[in-house]
């Protein structure tokens, strides 16, 4: 199934923009070991900039992309929400293996995204902006704040990509996963709304 993403809210990178913290902390957690090509596809940003920001990777182009792995952990996410939720019967989410257990092995088993790398294609005329906002967080010694600042692709971006399953009777799944896009987006900030989208079906 060939589909395409357009973003209603302003998309936020997820990318380290400092290649040493990307490679140490990240990419290094990956089952098949770091991937040369996504040390590479983090761009090269001013010193001030990398590091207190996350980014979009980059293709050869210097061109933000979203790599397949973006897409299946956003199916995990959905997959959940909807165990949770128990707006399909327990009974049929265990006949196909998407339980609270199983869900994320069968996402990785049988379904599948292409192509690795995967263009984000901006609004005419629009180019990537910086989004800053605060964290709070609760610790022992009080509330503290910090800074966090990340690369946003504007509303209107669109991708394109081919979702490739195994089993077949999981498309009915696949189609409900995307329609919660609606709700609950791809990238960080999701809880303020960022990253929500609509989709379709391409020929």
């Amino acid at each position: 199934m060939k589909i395409e993403i357009k973003f209603n809210e302003p998309l936020l990178g997820t990318m380290s923009g400092n290649k040493e913290i990307f490679e140490e902390f990240i990419a290094s957690k990956n089952p098949k070991g770091i991937q040369e090509d996504e040390i590479e596809s983090v761009p090269e940003l001013t010193e001030e900039i990398k590091k207190c920001s996350t980014v979009f990777a980059r293709d050869k182009d210097n061109k933000p992309i979203l790599w397949d792995y973006h897409i299946k952990g956003y199916f995990k996410e959905a997959c959940k929400a909807m165990i949770d939720s128990d707006t399909i019967a327990k009974k049929e989410l265990q006949q196909f293996r998407l339980t609270d257990y199983l869900h994320k092995r069968t996402i990785d088993k049988l379904i599948f995204i292409a192509p690795r790398r995967i263009k984000l294609i901006l609004p005419e005329n629009e180019k990537l902006v910086f989004c800053e906002r605060p964290l709070r967080g609760q610790t022992m010694r009080g509330e503290r704040i910090a800074l966090a600042r990340s690369e946003e692709a504007p509303a209107g971006t669109k991708l394109n990509c081919e979702i490739i399953l195994l089993n077949g009777k999981l498309m009915n799944f696949v189609k409900r996963w995307l329609d919660y896009g609606v709700l609950s987006g791809l990238g960080q900030w999701r809880n303020s709304g960022k990253g929500r989208f609509e989709w379709k079906e391409i020929i």
